[in-house]
C-alpha cells in the first residue's frame, strides 16, 4: 500500500520535528506500507494558525491531492490539525482522503465517553471548536484547553532536553488537568508538531492518567484501513452524492473556459 502524508509545515524550519515524524510513520505503519511525506514547498508553512496563510497554503495540498491520485498511491492523510481542503479533497479524489482532526475525534469517541483538546494557542482554539461542529460531535466535547505558543516554529526546538521541551511538556499538563476537570475522558493534542513530541518523549496519558489519543498514530492506522476498504468496497469508499459529488464531465467542459484547463484532472471521466 502506498500512502501520501501530508504536512503542512516547511520541513527546514521546524527543527527536529521532521526527523521524529518520519521515525513515528516508519513505527506504525504495516510492513507492506510505503508512506510519502510532503510538506509546504510552495508558500508559507510556517503559521496556519492563521486562516488567510493556511488558505493559501491549501492550494498546495489540493495539487498534492491530484499528484497522489495520478501516482496511484491508495489513500492521502491530511497532517493537520485544521484538516485543510478535507471535503476539497475527497471532491476531486476517487482514494480515501482522510484529516488528523476528524480520524483522531471519531476515534476518541470509541475509547471514552468524551474528549477535549489541548490547542496550541488561542487563535487555533476556534478552528478547532469548528471542526467538532462540523463533524457532529458536540456532545461528545469536553471542551478546549490551550496552551501559549505564539509563534508555532517554536515548537521545533522542543525535540531536543532542554527548557524548550520542559516548558511546552509543562504547558501540555496544564491545559490537560484543566480538561480533567472539565470531564474529558480522552485528550487529543491539537497539533501535528505536539502529538510528535508526546510520541517521542514516550507520553501516553495525561498526570491524572487520563489517555492521550496521539492523532498521528490514529490517522496513519485509519489510512491504511481506509485503503483497504476502499479496495474491498469495489472502490466506493467516498460517497460520490451530496457533499462530495465533483461536478459533471459535461459541466467540467463549461468551467474549464473560465478556471483553465486543469481543473478537475482527476475526475473520472473529465
Amino acid at each position: 500500500m502506498r500512502v501520501w502524508y501530508q504536512s503542512m509545515t516547511r520541513m527546514a524550519e521546524w527543527g527536529g520535528y521532521p526527523a521524529v515524524l518520519r521515525g513515528i510513520l516508519d513505527r506504525v505503519r504495516d510492513p507492506g506500507t510505503n508512506i510519502h511525506v510532503a510538506g509546504i514547498t510552495e508558500i508559507g508553512g510556517v503559521g496556519d494558525q492563521y486562516r488567510y496563510l493556511e488558505f493559501l497554503e491549501t492550494a498546495e495540498v489540493l495539487k498534492n491531492v491530484q499528484r497522489a491520485v495520478r501516482e496511484g498511491f491508495d489513500a492521502v492523510l491530511i497532517g493537520n490539525i485544521a484538516d485543510p481542503g478535507l471535503h476539497e479533497a475527497r471532491e476531486i479524489a476517487d482514494i480515501p482522503v482522510l484529516g488528523l482532526c476528524e480520524s483522531a475525534m471519531h476515534v476518541a469517541c470509541m475509547m471514552g465517553a468524551s474528549f477535549g483538546f489541548v490547542t496550541i494557542n488561542a487563535k487555533f482554539t476556534p478552528r478547532i471548536v469548528e471542526n467538532v461542529a462540523r463533524a457532529g460531535l458536540r456532545e461528545r466535547f469536553a471542551g478546549a484547553a490551550r496552551m501559549e505558543v505564539a509563534r508555532l516554529t517554536d515548537l521545533g526546538a522542543a525535540f531536543a532536553p532542554g527548557e524548550a521541551q520542559d516548558r511546552v511538556l509543562a504547558q501540555f499538563n496544564d491545559a490537560a488537568r484543566r480538561l480533567e476537570e472539565a470531564g474529558a475522558e480522552v485528550v487529543i493534542a491539537a497539533g501535528g508538531v505536539v502529538m510528535a513530541l508526546l510520541a517521542h518523549l514516550g507520553v501516553h496519558e495525561t498526570p491524572g492518567g487520563v489517555p492521550i489519543l496521539n492523532g498521528i498514530t490514529t490517522l496513519v492506522t485509519m489510512g491504511e484501513a481506509a485503503g483497504k476498504l476502499h479496495r474491498l468496497m469495489g472502490g466506493r469508499f467516498t460517497s460520490k452524492t451530496g457533499r462530495y459529488a465533483p461536478p459533471t464531465p459535461d459541466l467540467i467542459e463549461t468551467f474549464r473556459t473560465h478556471y483553465g484547463a486543469d481543473i478537475y484532472p482527476t475526475v473520472k471521466g473529465a
